[in-house]
């Protein structure tokens, strides 16, 4: 007599056949992933995000990571009692400042992302973007504001993704710190959403998916919005739903649909397995992005 399977293993099953067309279509395709937030100062978090990210890997996804950082950057300049001034919410950012930017953005928060997707079972790579001159930079100019300087805030001139695709012929996965160099060598510290925006746009990726700490985007009544166009966006920002912290990173997916990503998606960091609920699941996850044409 054979057994009957329980409940709980019949759902596992059903899980994996509802899984099966998303994993036939995703397979192959690169998705870089913006990790930040809750994400990356939540121990238990943490670990659910390096096992999603292994196991992309694990279905022949091709994910890249990058890493933002901030707070970390704002308690260590704590700590060595470097006082910081801001303009338009940007952190003025002087020589001694940006010594302390690199020194924990690509040294210990980068570092700490690789071995965790290592411990669980991937082959991960750290990198800044003045490795293999992956990122060159240019200051960053406030709108408006042309004479004011940020100082080593900068914004992405270009992307040099030969070395990623060596990665990702290896079987690797590249985990990026946003720190971008110009011609003379110069450090820059760039916004981890524009870093990731600007990579996707340069690899060509089937997806950006950037990590918050919001379920995404909310309507006026605190619903989440999905399935939103450029032309929706916009109506968004003209009425006042959208602004503050959010423009930004909208402005970052934008430009990416703008450049042949298939879609972008702002999703909750806070949601354990949120990589996975979104890629692999018919209910999807946070606010998806896409061009009116698709």
């Amino acid at each position: 007599m054979t057994d009957t399977p329980n409940s709980n293993a019949r759902q596992t099953a059903n899980i994996l056949n509802e899984a099966l067309p998303y994993l036939q279509r995703y397979s192959g395709q690169t998705v870089v992933i913006k990790y930040g937030g809750n994400a990356m100062t939540d121990e238990h978090l943490q670990r659910s995000f390096a096992q999603n990210v292994v196991m992309m890997k694990q279905v022949g996804i091709n994910p890249v990571v990058v890493h933002g950082g901030g707070p970390q950057i704002g308690t260590m300049l704590k700590r060595l009692a470097i006082d910081s001034e801001f303009i338009d919410g940007m952190r003025l950012t002087d020589e001694n400042t940006m010594q302390i930017v690199e020194m924990v953005l690509g040294g210990s928060v980068n570092k700490s992302v690789v071995s965790l997707l290592n411990q669980c079972g991937g082959k991960a790579v750290g990198l800044t973007g003045k490795d293999a001159n992956l990122i060159t930079a240019r200051p960053m100019k406030l709108p408006g504001k042309p004479d004011v300087s940020l100082g080593y805030v900068g914004e992405v001139d270009g992307v040099n993704v030969d070395i990623l695709h060596e990665l990702q012929q290896c079987n690797t996965i590249p985990v990026i710190a946003p720190i971008g160099t110009d011609s003379s060598g110069a450090s820059y510290n760039i916004n981890a959403d524009l870093v990731a925006s600007s990579i996707a746009i340069a690899l060509k990726a089937s997806r950006l998916l950037l990590l918050t700490n919001t379920p995404g985007i909310l309507d006026q009544q605190g619903d989440l919005l999905t399935g939103l166009t450029p032309g929706d966006i916009a109506t968004l920002i003209s009425n006042g739903t959208l602004h503050g912290g959010m423009l930004p990173k909208v402005q970052c997916a934008l430009d990416a649909v703008a450049a042949d990503v298939s879609s972008v998606v702002i999703i909750d960091g806070r949601v354990e397995n949120a990589l996975l609920l979104e890629l692999f699941t018919d209910q999807g996850m946070g606010t998806l992005i896409h061009d009116a044409s698709v």
